[in-house]
């Protein structure tokens, strides 16, 4: 004898139906998903890098596409270098390579071994400041801080190369750095103070 209405066998086996299908669904968009993964989805290129920074070796495993300024932050915390703009416009990643200027956010980490780099950790001598970083306190170079690291690493390369002959020359060499709170007259004057007491 058929059982008729909810709990007729026709009704149990319909619904046990959908329930296996909604079972399997689960794994159907999860092996969907891995296709996508895999065809859009760069996979990772990991490289072994020594780098010499601020006078000390470092071994990393790095995502090939890591930037310098990505290495500092992330996987070594030297935050001093900051992250402004993210595309060479405003200067605040500023770090030295070998004694020149460069911008970290656009210079991958893999183009830097076998080279010297500096952050504005580096340029202090222990507790004894850096004639730059004395000079920018004492003439206010900065308000907020936070451009200030790249603005120090670029004036002691502005001095370092000769371009403090005139306030024009100063402002030429130092326009790649931005500071959106206006303090570059300090910055000026700190530059113009370590470029007549000595050449570092």
């Amino acid at each position: 004898m058929e059982l008729k209405g909810h709990y007729s066998r026709r009704s149990f086996l319909k619904v046990s139906g959908l329930l296996a299908g909604f079972m399997a669904i689960p794994s159907t968009v999860k092996a969907f998903y891995q296709d996508v993964k895999q065809y859009l989805v760069p996979k990772k290129n990991v490289s072994r890098l020594t780098l010499s920074i601020n006078k000390k070796s470092h071994t990393l495993y790095v995502d090939t596409r890591t930037t310098l300024l990505d290495l500092f932050r992330e996987q070594l915390n030297l935050t001093g270098s900051k992250k402004g703009c993210d595309h060479g416009q405003c200067g605040a990643c500023t770090i030295h390579i070998n004694g020149e200027r460069a911008l970290s956010c656009l210079t991958l980490a893999a183009m830097a071994q076998e080279k010297e780099i500096t952050t504005i950790e580096g340029l202090a001598n222990g507790d004894e400041l850096h004639p730059m970083q004395k000079a920018f306190i004492e003439c206010d170079g900065f308000q907020c801080g936070y451009c200030t690291p790249g603005q120090i690493m670029s004036a002691v390369a502005c001095v370092n190369e000769g371009h403090t002959g005139s306030v024009e020359e100063i402002k030429e060499y130092m326009s790649g750095n931005l500071c959106r709170c206006g303090a570059y007259n300090g910055i000026v004057q700190s530059i113009q103070k370590v470029a007549a007491n000595e050449t570092i």
